[in-house]
């Protein structure tokens, strides 16, 4: 009888754990199922676009409307799906991470390497420029210089899974390439002329004074089965906080696609015209949105003649100099600092500017 009263325990973990297996496989083959159906469904939404367009809404073919519409139903669904996807795939990866990791692989590090491993971080990190208050207070009570701080704030809402989703679908591999790698750079030298400014004067007192707490917080480990969830998760997150800003953008995209000249826009944002590059970062900054919002209409500027390194400013400054992002920021920056910080950014994203320009 002993005998057996022992065994029950090792019985039930094994059954524990051949159920858990069972469960982690189902979750995995239904994951590879989605991604077949999703590439069946995206290799067909072209003619869908027609034929919703055409067939079912019954507009007249070769007409401003027409054009506009079509070009919304095909990239409506194209974006919601790119970004499902890349988001999914780096919810996965952001589940080895939380912001009390991320502090402390920041906290203690060399300024220039910070300034670079703080940009690298705001890719796959789950922060947005809403966070920048709590995640600021964090990171200087955690010790993180300044200047590291400000790279990573730099480059989390503007460098990030979602610009490469939505670039790399619509725009190809060279220009989101091109957007990441500028980014990048904007961050991690505006980052370092913060940090060589010595500022930290210019933070708000309570902030310097909070007694946040630098240690790690431990995570449960989790299974696979759990980061499966977890990058579901982040999907519904993430879809349900920008489709609106998605939506809107298209349509404004749609807009412009079909009903706006395409020698207007190269006049206005074209490389000969020589302010378009300033005057794309001003219009930028008061403009409320984030990069689903933004690269649908990119696109649309693009593809009616506006010129490369213009644009490309333009999305910068929505993204990363926004007026909401500014007055959040004031709760915890000194007029001066926010000042300094606009002017470095600025200057930075007015350089990407016309250097492409020149040479694209």
């Amino acid at each position: 009888m002993n005998l057996f009263k022992n065994m029950t325990p090792v019985l039930l973990k094994g059954d524990r754990i051949v159920s858990n297996k069972i469960m982690m496989l189902a979750s995995i083959t239904g994951s590879i199922a989605a991604v077949l159906i999703w590439w069946g469904v995206y290799k067909n939404l072209h003619a869908a676009s027609k034929f919703l367009t055409y067939s079912i809404f019954k507009v007249e073919q070769g007409t401003h409307f027409g054009f506009a519409l079509e070009f919304f139903f095909y990239d409506l669904p194209k974006v919601m799906m790119l970004l499902t996807l890349v988001v999914f795939g780096v919810g996965i990866l952001r589940s080895f991470f939380s912001p009390e990791k991320t502090r402390e692989m920041l906290a203690g590090k060399s300024e220039f390497a910070g300034n670079i491993l703080a940009a690298l971080l705001g890719i796959v990190t789950p922060f947005c420029s809403c966070s920048a208050v709590p995640l600021f207070i964090g990171f200087v009570t955690a010790g993180v210089p300044l200047g590291v701080t400000f790279s990573f704030l730099i480059a989390a809402p503007m460098v990030n899974e979602v610009a490469v989703a939505l670039l790399y679908g619509l725009l190809g591999f060279e220009i989101a390439a091109i957007y990441m790698g500028t980014g990048l750079i904007i961050a991690i030298l505006a980052g370092w002329i913060i940090g060589r400014l010595h500022l930290e004067k210019y933070v708000e007192d309570w902030v310097i004074q909070a007694n946040g707490d630098a240690t790690s917080i431990s995570q449960d480990k989790m299974t696979w089965e759990d980061r499966i969830v977890y990058g579901w998760e982040t999907v519904k997150e993430i879809i349900g906080r920008v489709w609106i800003y998605m939506v809107l953008g298209i349509a404004v995209g749609a807009a412009i696609h079909g009903f706006v000249p395409e020698n207007f826009m190269a006049s206005i944002m074209g490389k000969d015209a020589w302010w378009s590059v300033p005057i794309a970062v001003v219009i930028g900054v008061p403009m409320y949105s984030n990069i689903a919002g933004v690269i649908p209409v990119v696109e649309a500027l693009l593809g009616k003649g506006a010129a490369l390194g213009t644009v490309l400013a333009f999305m910068m400054s929505v993204i990363a100099l926004s007026l909401p992002e500014m007055i959040i920021l004031r709760k915890v920056l000194k007029p001066r600092l926010i000042f300094a910080f606009i002017i470095i950014v600025a200057s930075g994203i007015l350089v990407v500017g016309y250097l492409f320009n020149i040479l694209i």
